[in-house]
């Protein structure tokens, strides 16, 4: 079982920064690979960024590349997602997702799927106007 709790989201105007954080818990949360996820009302849920737990690769989708790090502190047990150069189009809830995936190239496939991750944190709510 992995416990996921997201933080730092909130209001910003176009061009600035927000820092998300997802403390993970529970006695296999490092054998995941994690994701941030996002989702609009009346729209699917879109895979942001991820990193690999194996060896810390990361994947951005095309939106926010260049603009969002995904990190992971495996002594902390947090997975941070940095945002600069906010747009109003980055409005929605993030959530913090934890995939078990078997390798590195299989996470590398399907980790903007929500469907692949099996645990998810509460969402936090991050707002660019």
């Amino acid at each position: 079982q992995v416990q996921l709790v997201e933080s730092g989201g909130g209001s910003v105007q176009p061009g600035g920064s927000l820092r998300l954080s997802c403390v993970g818990s529970g006695d296999t949360f490092s054998t995941y690979s994690m994701g941030w996820v996002r989702q609009v009302p009346g729209k699917e849920r879109e895979g942001v960024a991820a990193i690999d737990r194996r060896d810390g690769s990361t994947s951005y989708a095309d939106s926010v590349k260049g603009r969002f790090t995904i990190s992971r502190d495996g002594a902390k047990n947090i997975i941070a997602l940095q945002m600069h150069s906010l747009k109003p189009e980055d409005t929605a809830m993030y959530y913090c997702a934890a995939d078990f995936c078997p390798s590195t190239a299989d996470f590398g496939r399907k980790w903007n799927r929500a469907r692949s991750y099996s645990y998810w944190g509460q969402g936090t709510q991050v707002t660019v106007s």
